[in-house]
């Protein structure tokens, strides 16, 4: 056992990889080998087969949430956008956000917060006459995000496919940009955004290390880190309750609404395959971040942990 152990610590040294949590963490195996659901496989076989999943659930993926959550998806991502409480200029990068929920969500709020500030100035001078108010609005609507701008960064061609297809039937256009690249060798200038959002997709990638070492090094100083992922359910009964439903409701709703089961089998062992609110909290500050917590909701079913770049 002790010759296994310094061979998995030699094959991190090689790798660069080595940290004190090695080997404690749920979701990444030592050396070539990982987790895929609860199937051993190479780094290689992991990302072909996450790609493969997310290929085959594209088309079908908002339906699916929406199934497999009751709707209860849209709330935690609400709760996500007021935490971020982006304001008027902010540089959003949304990584693994191929369907754009999140960054429609930030369009929106940014928009709302900009239209608080024109009623707020407008409050401010009594003596407007009609016409200046009336031009005021209109200035406003020709730019309504200011200098806002959201980045969507997905490893899927599928999924941004889909999200541009949702963008362009909702109407979504100004400020908003779509980029195919990996979370883990991010195609972006060091200190270039205000805030780093992963949403759902995290414990996809293949290298949750390397992902959270990119995030550090693209956002500025003062950046913050923003992650909404399935987590560890806190309350015994709950837990049972969810492992059931899980296991045994989630791969039959993959099935009748998407003909695929299988992909949603993976989707429920990856949850608990993936760290821990604790684990993940370590693993942030591990990256460099400061200031790291975690809110639970529903009990830990799902987790948002923050971070900053100071």
């Amino acid at each position: 056992a002790a010759a296994g152990l310094c061979r998995c610590c030699a094959l991190l040294r090689h790798r660069g990889a080595l940290r004190p949590l090695c080997g404690s963490v749920r979701g990444l195996a030592a050396g070539p080998e990982m987790h895929f659901g609860f199937q051993t496989v190479t780094e290689e076989e992991r990302r072909e087969k996450i790609n493969q999943v997310f290929e085959s659930v594209a088309k079908k993926y908002d339906i699916m949430n929406d199934s497999m959550t009751l709707g209860i998806h849209r709330v935690w991502k609400d709760i996500f956008m007021h935490k971020m409480n982006p304001t008027p200029g902010t540089l959003l990068l949304d990584v693994a956000g191929g369907t754009g929920d999140i960054a429609f969500r930030f369009i929106n709020y940014v928009r709302s917060a900009r239209e608080l500030q024109l009623q707020r100035r407008l409050r401010h001078h009594q003596d407007l006459s009609w016409q200046e108010i009336a031009e005021s609005y209109q200035e406003d609507k020709s730019s309504s995000l200011g200098d806002s701008q959201v980045v969507v960064c997905d490893i899927n061609k599928e999924m941004l496919k889909v999200g541009k297809q949702k963008a362009q039937h909702l109407g979504y256009s100004e400020g908003l940009s779509w980029v195919l690249g990996n979370a883990e060798e991010l195609p972006f200038d060091d200190e270039k955004f205000d805030v780093y959002t992963i949403a759902f997709g995290i414990r996809n990638v293949t290298r949750i290390d390397l992902a959270l070492e990119e995030a550090f090094r693209v956002l500025k100083p003062g950046g913050r880190f923003l992650c909404l992922e399935f987590s560890q359910v806190s309350n015994p009964l709950l837990s049972r309750l969810y492992d059931l439903y899980s296991f045994q409701v989630i791969p039959v709703l993959g099935e009748v609404i998407a003909g695929d089961w299988k992909s949603y089998q993976y989707l429920v062992e990856s949850i608990r395959r993936f760290p821990p609110q604790e684990e993940l909290k370590a693993m942030i500050e591990d990256a460099g971040f400061s200031k790291v917590d975690y809110q639970n909701l529903n009990w830990g079913i799902v987790a948002i942990h923050s971070g900053f770049k100071l």
